[in-house]
């Protein structure tokens, strides 16, 4: 290195040109001939030199727990006093001898040339100091790169992705691997095969930022399988392009480990296999799960408070796979708010099982729903029982409006065929001479075409990091 101690010390040495003879021999300086002031050390002594020198740092780094066996062959600093300068400053950035360990060639990086460069450049990119630490954990290599060489060009990659300037830091704070990947490589591949099943190119920022992970995924090895599973399934490729819009994460559930013994376990509670592709679109959270375990308690939960029986307890699932994540103890508020509104348990079983969503709505809304039904609707119980969704319409945009109407022109009419409809339909109902009975069937709570259609408003592009939240 150029701040070689033998350096300096033969520099040093050049001053003193009036030594006595004795001393200039001890330098080596010759005595006959004024082709040189004084002999090179040999080749063998240089090596000598520098094997001493390695030894000693050896030394130093053994003594504070390093093991130095992968530095062999490594440039590494000739004396312990600037090996210490570079341990203590990977210690204030918070990593551990254990880290260092992990990856001693850490070591063969300087303070001032390698460092603090690419340390100055993540935090002029946002990326925080207090993440550092973790950062280097995971990828310490990045403190031998180039900023202008490796670091800058794949930051200008990310950018033309569509990944917002702001969003750049969240990127390489989850994923800073990112870091050391070639341009052309798997990061072009992989968002080349999102764009050609269907993910929409504008939606690309936002999934890289939700998931940056996938630039580092494989094409045929992970995204493609995953991807011709689900298809399998029943889920129209489109379809499964919007949920990798919605929720790219879902491509980090392992395949063979993970979604298809969770398919498995679905079918193994009873739920029908031609509405696998409405479970999985609907929570694809569920494939992803510890799912088996969550199956058996709410299963029993769901028992233990409203009698649901195992053939009940799959027709729940199917209606709203979420209810697997749901709490304890908001499952018991909307059962007893049920009881306490003047249902038998029985009518509650039936309730719940026809609409799932009773377990996980704002109780404060259901109350002014149910208030409004008894105080201004004036009906009995049994229709709620009939059409426990009554529950999940708005009571100021539709509710109120509709049954207005409704009782202005005298009409009666079921509650669902009162709210079952969009509003233009609902027009059309009112301009019929007779509500007839297939006006009232009840239409299925998820559907496929919507989400293949969704898009625009819901772009994920405009990522949110509360919008990662689960279902409840």
């Amino acid at each position: 290195m150029s701040n070689s101690v033998s350096d300096r010390t033969f520099a040093s040495g050049s001053v003193g040109s009036s030594m006595s003879k004795p001393n200039a021999a001890c330098l080596g300086w010759k005595q006959g001939g004024s082709s040189s002031l004084y002999s090179h050390p040999s080749l063998l002594e240089m090596k000598n030199e520098k094997a001493t020198n390695r030894a000693m740092v050896y030394e130093f780094l053994r003594g504070i727990g390093i093991i130095p066996v992968e530095l062999d062959g490594l440039e590494i600093p000739v004396t312990a006093e600037v090996m210490r300068e570079r341990v203590d400053f990977l210690h204030i950035l918070g990593l551990t001898i254990e880290d260092i360990n992990n990856y001693p060639l850490v070591l063969g990086c300087s303070v001032k040339k390698n460092m603090i460069p690419v340390l100055d450049f993540l935090g002029k990119l946002g990326v925080r100091k207090s993440t550092f630490t973790e950062f280097l954990r995971r990828y310490p290599q990045v403190l031998h790169s180039s900023v202008v060489v490796d670091l800058a060009p794949v930051v200008k990659y990310l950018q033309g992705m569509d990944i917002k300037p702001n969003n750049i830091s969240r990127v390489l704070e989850r994923y800073p691997e990112v870091l050391g990947f070639k341009l052309e490589g798997t990061m072009s591949t992989s968002v080349a095969y999102l764009v050609g099943i269907g993910v929409a190119r504008r939606e690309i920022g936002g999934v890289l930022t939700r998931y940056p992970e996938i630039l580092g995924m494989r094409v045929g090895r992970v995204i493609k399988p995953f991807v011709e599973y689900l298809e399998s399934l029943g889920i129209p490729k489109l379809a499964v392009a919007r949920l990798m819009e919605k929720r790219p994460h879902i491509l980090g559930f392992g395949l063979e480990e993970r979604v298809k013994p969770n398919v498995e376990f679905l079918l193994e509670f009873n739920v029908r296999k031609t509405l696998l592709p409405s479970v999985v679109a609907q929570y694809p959270e569920i494939i992803g799960l510890d799912l088996k375990p969550k199956l058996l308690s709410q299963q029993s939960l769901l028992n233990s408070i409203i009698d649901i029986g195992p053939e009940d307890f799959s027709e729940v699932v199917e209606k709203m796979p979420q209810v697997i994540s749901l709490s304890k103890t908001p499952v018991i508020k909307h059962v007893d708010f049920l009881k306490n509104c003047g249902f038998s348990l029985q009518q509650v079983r039936k309730m719940v099982v026809g609409c799932p969503q009773l377990l996980a709505l704002n109780l404060d809304i259901m109350k002014l729903n149910f208030d409004y039904f008894q105080m201004e609707m004036k009906r009995p119980l049994d229709d709620l029982v009939i059409f426990p969704a009554f529950f999940t319409y708005g009571l100021e945009p539709t509710i109120k409006p509709r049954h207005r109407m409704v009782a202005k022109k005298g009409l009666k009419c079921s509650l669902a065929w009162l709210l079952n409809c969009s509003d233009n339909k609902f027009e059309e109902r009112l301009s019929y001479d007779t509500n007839d009975m297939e006006e009232m069937e009840i239409e299925p709570s998820f559907d496929m075409n919507a989400l293949m259609e969704s898009r625009g408003d819901e772009s994920a592009s405009n990522y949110d990091e509360e919008s990662d939240d689960d279902y409840v």
